[in-house]
């Protein structure tokens, strides 16, 4: 038996239907997509067509937003057609077309909702049933009829229905199926929750009947202090792709302390079936949704303030605090400062304030029982005979289907002060309930915890045992019952032992202990409650370690974590990660939310690859091959930033005075910043994969080109070609005067696709941004041979730890053959261990892709030095005092695309890069830093915070600057005089935390230093003027935390969201090189998109987020409005 015929053992095919479509025509698609989603039952999701044909059909399957629609066809000119239809209609990227040449579909397991087939190129059922997510649907045309083939899900794959899986607590799946992650199933953005030093962004998450449901702040991550944007989200379970989203008006207060939770929020979202159950207001009642469609099906009276929430057999079981109990923490309660607020975070918060116990009746409303109690958080407990909880007193226990008590145990401990980001653990497994009272009540501060076994029937005790100190920072003990026994691990922090106990559920007996058999660094755990499934034990002293119980082995992935407060969710055969707000291996851990999936049963990444498959010969390629002189000008932009090393600087000069729009080109969408050369301007249209090209002059279209996936950034110009990657996998090389293929390379080591971002992509996609390296870069004239030729540079690949790695690709531009090719995976290429080897407390090596860039020595990607052999300078980890060498360079540690403004990251120029809370701001004490940056031969200039807002700083205030690239060499510990004493303290203790010593560092210092009212996301630096644009900054955050809680500061704040979103235009500002004195400054009807201003030729081009680009200079054309007030104040 096939591994896959074991895993689903049944195949339902359901009917043999034949319809009389109607004749062809626009409307008679639209209705046959219409009946096809109609038979199949999908109502969101992944749709592939295969045998698209020219689109219509295709187009039609994308019945609202909840679709993602893929056509494949076996002919090129199909697809072609397919493509010019769908980008007639607007909605290339939501709906795409590709080549498929048959055979083996090009996407991973358990991925497609749906399968409609007209030309199947003899696909097996077994393929097809291979891509199918459990619950999807193959319809498939055969003898003039339509079979409907329904995949279904295998009995080893468990649910998550609960904030502890299930109403019992026990936060245990029940899933075979779930393994030790090494590929990606699907990613969704944003790249990161709002801030770490504030609540955690992600609420609660759930999954049930393959869908996925969580409460997420979405607001910008720019500012913290900026009004929440909290929703209820739903997407595929298998895909990731988004279903719906709900507002939720009033939330918890966004600005609650770190690491305060309110862990409560976590019980107010139950998914089961086709129903979800949920509070969309934080004093609201409680409703229950479609699961489809987001669509409310009922509002419940009586639960006003639903507090918690629990389903069984039908019966919602609720913690409601009514109009006469007031909330735990009441979000309309006015603040006089956040200090005042931050007290509510620090209180006890817990009180024997009663809560109302309330049995409803799923399907009617009909109110059951209710019963008032005192109730400590997250202790409701439910099974089908009983609702369990401890009023703070005892253990509790009611008949479920009466409400009338049972028993009541004997006295227990309850922990003596109980702040928000803690609660009881009360686990109801079988005929036992486990509880955990925290710490003694005569001892509060004690990390000595016991846990007690009850007897589920009676009350009585039946075993006490001690309770393994574990969380971290007042997160609820773990108590997981996995393989039949009762585990708890000493993981609370670095120094604990690491040492799981499993002992036996009725008697308390120890059945196994051990330690941990892997040498690494602990952290303290991470702020959540651990997970499990019957095989592993799923802590996260510091990523996600998979601990099998029964091997007593330890496998660690320090290179991923969970959200603060919620922690992962491990279900339908996947582990989910949703976004953290975490600097820790910043340079290796993934970010987004991620659903991680084990090795494929069926399909494994190959490590070499035949050539010939790679390699696609276009139309224009043998017209291509003459040698073409290089016809750049020194004043052209031609590839990302510039140049090779994207310092953002060009040679020209653009006048500030009398500046002009002298056009504007509409092309809609996200665009990505504009590159110029040779006439020309390029621009990628990202989510619609097209490159377009303008006339650099008039703004005039002359071609565009699509391509077959998402194309991130802009092409790199050379030699009268366009190159650029795609997330299809693939580079590409386009002839410059009118976009014929020359040539197109498979970066990817095969055609496999997943959801990211909404989109189908390449597991190994292939940044736009190319980089080319002169032939004779990094060596002198006099030793360069004749046959010195140009070489590009790109990696194919989302991480080193997942899919197999990524790939290092050296093409020659003119022919797209392979130079060379290097693996980068898990593995130290020179001792073949695994890369967390050289992990240095919370620091590891590069493992995650860049737009690369070079010096003529080296290449890097982020802070990693290749040589142009690409072979790594180095795989350990560079200290970040080590800023001295041949390889100083501009950076960025989460990657130059990333344009979150995400308070924990910046751009730097150097060569090292520290992590952890106690050192990502250390960068930027001894390097230039800021984001952006641009630089020079000599000097860096660049937007950035001051030094005092780096870290545990709530408002963040920004200069524009100019500094040295090299900075001085000072005495370890010094500082500059303006760092406040609070700087100075935290740079102490980081001192003391990496080891430095009193001994020679850099230090970062500006020559300039000016004070400005833009939100700088572009910079361009031309030979007479720092050119800076961006939105208005409307608040001065210092002052704001001041009058925080005012109405007219809210306001602001709203104004200054809004302004972020580019709802407010942009400001462009020129001062002078030399000193930051203001030069010119204009208002711009659109604010630019990050680091979308270039300059070339004289004039400024700028990608709007309005998505169009604008063509600035002293020519022709309307003035753009001068703003007088808009000064560059010096800082002293």
């Amino acid at each position: 038996m096939s591994m896959l015929s074991h895993i689903y053992p049944i195949l339902i095919v359901l009917a043999l239907l034949s319809h009389a479509w109607p004749a062809a025509g626009a409307d008679s698609y639209t209705e046959q997509g219409r009946q096809i989603l109609e038979a199949t039952g999908v109502q969101g999701g992944l749709v592939v067509h295969l045998g698209c044909g020219d689109g219509r059909l295709t187009a039609a399957l994308r019945a609202n937003d909840s679709f993602v629609v893929q056509g494949l066809d076996r002919d090129p000119a199909q697809v072609t057609a397919a493509r010019r239809h769908l980008q007639s209609l607007g909605q290339y990227g939501h709906v795409s077309a590709d080549h498929w040449p048959g055979g083996q579909l090009p996407y991973i397991d358990n991925m497609v909702n749906l399968v409609v087939g007209e030309e199947l190129g003899g696909i097996s059922q077994s393929e097809i049933l291979r891509v199918l997510a459990p619950g999807g649907v193959a319809y498939l045309k055969s003898d003039g009829g339509w079979t409907k083939m329904a995949k279904p899900r295998p009995r080893q794959m468990d649910e998550w229905t609960h904030y502890l899986h299930s109403p019992g607590n026990n936060a245990v799946a029940q899933d075979s199926l779930i393994e030790p992650p090494s590929r990606h199933q699907w990613l969704a953005g944003p790249g990161y929750s709002r801030q770490h030093d504030h609540m955690s962004s992600v609420s609660a998450v759930v999954s049930a009947h393959g869908r996925l449901f969580y409460i997420f702040d979405d607001a910008p991550r720019a500012s913290i202090l900026t009004p929440p944007k909290w929703g209820l989200i739903a997407r595929d379970a298998f895909n990731g792709k988004g279903l719906w989203r709900r507002e939720i008006p009033l939330w918890h207060q966004h600005l609650w302390r770190l690491k305060s939770g309110p862990q409560l929020l976590a019980r107010r979202l139950v998914a089961v079936g086709d129903r979800v159950y949920v509070t969309l207001a934080i004093d609201g009642p409680l409703s229950v949704l479609d699961a489809a469609t987001g669509r409310t099906l009922r509002t419940y009276e009586g639960t006003r303030a639903t507090e918690e929430i629990l389903y069984c057999n039908g019966m919602l079981v609720l913690s409601v605090a009514t109009e006469d109990q007031p909330l735990r923490s009441d979000p309309k309660r006015h603040h006089t400062s956040l200090a005042e607020m931050e007290k509510d975070t620090t209180n006890p918060l817990w009180t024997e304030a009663p809560r109302t116990i309330l049995a409803v009746e799923a399907e009617t409303g009909r109110v059951l029982w209710k019963k008032e109690s005192a109730l400590i958080s997250l202790s409701l407990a439910a099974d089908a005979e009983r609702v369990l909880f401890h009023d703070g007193q005892r253990i509790q226990c009611l008949d479920r289907q009466t409400g009338q008590p049972r028993w009541a145990s004997e006295p227990l401990p309850v922990k003596a002060i109980m702040r928000s980001s803690g609660g009881a653990t009360l686990v109801l497994f079988e005929d036992v309930v486990l509880y955990s009272g925290q710490a003694p009540a005569d001892r509060p501060a004690s990390r000595e915890t016991a846990m007690f076994a009850l007897s589920s029937q009676d009350g009585r005790t039946l075993w006490r045992a001690p309770h393994h100190p574990c969380g971290h920072m007042g997160t609820p003990d773990d108590i997981l019952v996995a393989g039949g026994l009762v585990w708890n691990g000493a993981v609370a922090q670095g120094t604990d032992s690491g040492v799981m106990t499993g002992r036996d559920l009725r008697t308390g007996e120890v059945k196994r202990e051990f330690a941990p058999d892997v040498q690494t660094h602990w952290f303290h755990h991470r702020c959540y409650r651990a997970k499990a499934t019957d095989k592993y034990l799923l802590f996260s002293r510091t990523g996600i370690e998979f601990i099998d119980h029964a091997a007593e082995k330890w496998t660690c992935h320090h290179w991923v974590r969970g959200a603060c407060h919620y922690g992962i969710m491990p279900c339908n055969g996947l582990i989910y990660a949703p976004q953290h707000p975490c600097a820790c291996y910043i340079e290796a851990k993934l970010s987004g939310f991620v659903a991680l999936a084990p090795d494929s049963p069926t399909v494994q990444p190959r490590r070499e690859v035949p050539e010939a498959e790679r390699l696609t010969r276009g139309d224009a390629y043998d017209a291509d091959q003459q040698t073409t002189a290089n016809s750049l000008k020194r004043d052209d932009w031609p590839t990302f930033r510039h140049d090779a090393q994207r310092s953002g600087a060009v040679k020209t000069t653009v006048r500030p005075a009398d500046l002009r729009q002298t056009w504007s080109a509409k092309l809609g969408g996200a665009l990505s910043a504009p590159v110029a050369a040779e006439g020309r301007l390029y621009v990628a249209s990202i989510h619609t994969h097209r490159i377009h090209t303008l006339d650099a002059v008039t703004g005039r279209e002359q071609w565009s080109f699509t391509a077959g996936g998402r194309v991130d950034s802009p092409p790199t110009i050379w030699q009268g070609r366009v190159l650029f990657g795609s997330a299809d996998g693939h580079v590409y090389c386009l002839r410059a005067t009118d976009g014929a293929l020359v040539w197109r390379y498979r970066a990817a080591p095969e055609e496999r696709r997943m959801m990211a971002l909404e989109q189908v992509e390449s597991l190994w996609p292939v940044h736009g941004s190319v980089l080319v390296v002169s032939g004779g870069a990094g060596v002198p004239s006099s030793q360069r041979g004749q046959d010195a030729r140009d070489t590009l540079y790109c990696v194919a690949g989302r991480s080193m730890f997942l899919d197999g790695g990524m790939r290092l690709l050296r093409l020659d531009p003119r022919t797209g053959r392979k130079l060379s090719e290097t693996i980068l995976d898990d593995k130290d290429p020179a001792t073949q261990e695994n890369l967390q080897v050289h992990i240095q407390g919370l620091n590891m090596p590069v493992a995650l892709p860049d737009i690369l860039s070079s010096d003529g020595r080296y290449v890097y990607m982020r802070s990693l030095p290749f040589d142009l052999e690409g072979r790594r300078k180095f795989v350990a980890y560079v200290p970040v005092k080590e800023q001295r060498g041949d390889d100083l360079h501009l950076f960025c540690p989460t990657g130059f695309l990333d344009d979150s403004l995400w308070h924990r990251t910046y751009w730097g120029y150097g060569r090292a890069w520290a992590s952890g809370a106690g050192g990502y701001f250390q960068a930027g004490r001894v390097i230039p830093a800021g984001r952006p940056l641009v630089f020079d031969e000599q000097h860096v200039y660049g937007y950035g915070r001051l030094w005092q807002y780096y870290r545990w700083s709530t408002p963040l205030e920004s200069h524009l600057f100019a500094a040295q690239k090299e900075p001085p060499v000072v005495t370890a510990g010094s500082e500059q005089k303006a760092v406040k004493k609070t700087a100075k303290q935290t740079a102490k203790k980081a001192a003391k935390q990496t080891g430095a010593k009193a001994e020679p560092v850099t230090r970062f210092v500006t020559e300039w230093s000016r004070d400005i009212v833009v939100h700088v996301n572009s910079l361009v630096l031309t030979d007479n003027a720092v050119w800076a644009a961006g939105p208005p900054d409307v608040v001065d955050e210092a002052q704001a935390v001041k009058t925080l809680f005012e109405t007219e500061t809210q306001k602001k704040l709203a104004e200054q969201s809004a302004a972020l979103e580019g709802k407010r235009g942009g400001l462009l500002l020129a001062v002078s090189r030399t000193d930051g004195e203001r030069l010119a400054a204009y208002r711009l009807e659109s604010a630019p998109r990050f680091d979308g201003l270039i300059a070339a030729n004289g004039r400024l081009y700028l990608s709007t987020q309005t998505g169009e680009i604008l063509c600035l200079s002293s020519a022709a054309g309307p003035p753009l409005p001068p703003v007088e007030n808009l000064v560059a104040t010096a800082r002293r």
